[in-house]
């Protein structure tokens, strides 16, 4: 009599009727108030996907929201992101300006460097320099060489982090720094580390090594370390001596990331990380000091530049961090700004990627009308519901012009960039997915320079080189067991 009522739970031959019809209701009230309450400030995608979690598993969907479907941080914790943000403002020029070379630039490259700037409070700095490294093992010993020259502080900020052959060289050199007394301050992401081989090393050699150190968004509410268990730190910088700064896709951690079942698929990671020079290096190190701000309550005002140098000279960059301790998601449209203004080339490397409605209008838009859009995604992936809500796009992206370049097995295509007309580049640790635009924390670096952009072209041959042009007509012809999969994790995809 009542189909959505919990039978599986009481039997009516057991039970009275009339808590049955009671229970009947209060199942139905549920539903009705989960339609006008889970689209309260949602995207209706994501709301889409928790309504049909909730009406399909209506308790253990209901019970899942309630732990994981608020995509903010705690009140404490974005109160300290908006006080850090009018302190970086604070710090800024008010006369702060961009060089003449800007003059010559598209407009829309200036009101891409004032959206950055209103949506992250740090703005558009000249005077940068900066280096490209793809190989992860020869990044981290690179580190590890600045890391040993380092005469005031170091800043270590990582998604994940594990003690093994290849990560100790640059774990050792923090360890030698802070022995000779230059002040280390180390943040790695708690969920994101957890549970990989080497991590309970770590763990042991920082505490034992006396090092000031933190586990970012900690899941221990044994001691009282709480909130939302998906919500994570997935940044990736090191600042030394504020004069030079690494950042973008990679952990520290061997490139095989020393899991059994990667070693067996011989899977290995390939990254892109950029060694920074100049002005950009103390923003990037703002984005530390809030993050350990955030962690510590401890405001480390005499390790952070005081004003924010203005030099009117190339090379331009700016820092774009994003997450759920800001009000909007800064990396999505920071991105979908560029795409809409390009006129000539766009390309997106992202090993996860599940765009949302308005990235995928955007690029499907671009590519309808002309511009050379290419996309270079993995054919091999860690993430099962995720790599197959990937494939679910490619047959949309390829039918409107997007060219999509699969990175051959088993190396993973970790590196993550957007590179626009013959300008712009953009590095960073964000996807392009929703765990990153709304659910992790992320930072971008924003470069405007031809000569760095034709370096970053180098990049996307090599990658080229080994990756498959995707056949759309070949891709089609896929079984329909792939395609049934494919579907329904894309209903998914709303809440990966």
């Amino acid at each position: 009599m009542f189909p959505w009522a919990p039978y599986d739970l009481f039997s009516p031959d057991t039970v009275p009727e009339w808590i049955l019809v009671i229970l009947a209701i209060i199942d139905l009230l549920l539903r009705i108030g989960a339609l006008g309450w889970i689209p309260h400030q949602r995207r209706p995608s994501v709301a889409l996907a928790w309504l049909l979690a909730i009406f399909l598993l209506p308790y253990a969907g209901l019970l899942l929201f309630l732990i994981i479907g608020s995509s903010r941080l705690p009140r404490k914790r974005m109160e300290k992101q908006a006080k850090m943000n009018d302190i970086i403002r604070e710090n800024t020029p008010e006369d702060f300006s961009l060089g003449k070379e800007f003059d010559d630039l598209p407009e829309w490259v200036t009101t891409t460097a004032k959206l950055n700037y209103q949506l992250g409070a740090l703005p558009m700095v000249g005077g940068n320099g900066f280096d490209i490294d793809t190989d992860n093992h020869e990044s981290m010993a690179r580190m590890a060489r600045d890391v040993d020259r380092a005469t005031d502080y170091v800043h270590f900020e990582f998604y994940i982090v594990a003690t093994d052959q290849v990560s100790r060289v640059l774990l050792d050199s923090l360890v030698r720094a802070h022995e000779r007394g230059v002040r280390v301050r180390i943040l790695i992401d708690h969920v994101g580390s957890l549970g990989y081989p080497g991590y309970a090393e770590l763990v042991r050699r920082f505490d034992a090594s006396g090092i000031p150190w933190r586990r970012m968004l900690p899941i221990r509410p044994w001691r009282g370390e709480w909130q939302r268990p998906d919500l994570r730190n997935h940044r990736k910088i090191l600042v030394v001596d504020g004069s030079i700064a690494y950042t973008g896709s990679q952990n520290i951690i061997h490139r095989s990331y020393n899991k059994r079942k990667n070693l067996r698929r011989g899977l290995e990671w390939k990254d892109l990380m950029i060694r920074c020079s100049g002005p950009v290096v103390s923003e990037l190190n703002a984005v530390f000091v809030s993050d350990w701000y955030s962690e510590t309550d401890d405001l480390l005002l005499d390790e952070a530049t005081e004003v924010l140098p203005n030099v009117e000279a190339p090379v331009y960059a700016q820092v774009v961090p994003s997450g759920p301790g800001f009000t909007t998601e800064n990396n999505l449209r920071l991105f979908n700004h560029l795409i809409y203004n390009a006129n000539r080339r766009v390309v997106i490397s992202s090993p996860y990627f599940v765009p949302d409605e308005s990235l995928l209008h955007a690029l499907t838009t671009e590519a309808q009308s002309g511009v050379d859009v290419e996309l270079f995604v993995g054919e091999s992936s860690d993430h099962f519901l995720a790599q197959n809500a990937q494939n679910s796009y490619y047959s949309e992206l390829a039918e409107a012009g997007v060219k999509i370049y699969r990175y051959s097995s088993p190396t993973v295509l970790h590196a993550k960039f957007v590179l626009v007309d013959d300008l712009i580049s953009v590095i960073g640790s964000s996807n392009m997915d929703e765990r990153s635009f709304a659910l992790d924390l992320e930072v971008s670096v924003m470069i405007v320079d031809q000569d760095f952009h034709d370096r970053m072209e180098e990049v996307v041959d090599e990658f080229k080189a080994s990756s498959t042009l995707l056949d759309l007509h070949a891709w089609n012809k896929r079984p329909l067991r792939h395609k049934y999969v494919e579907n329904v994790c894309r209903l998914t995809s709303g809440l990966l």
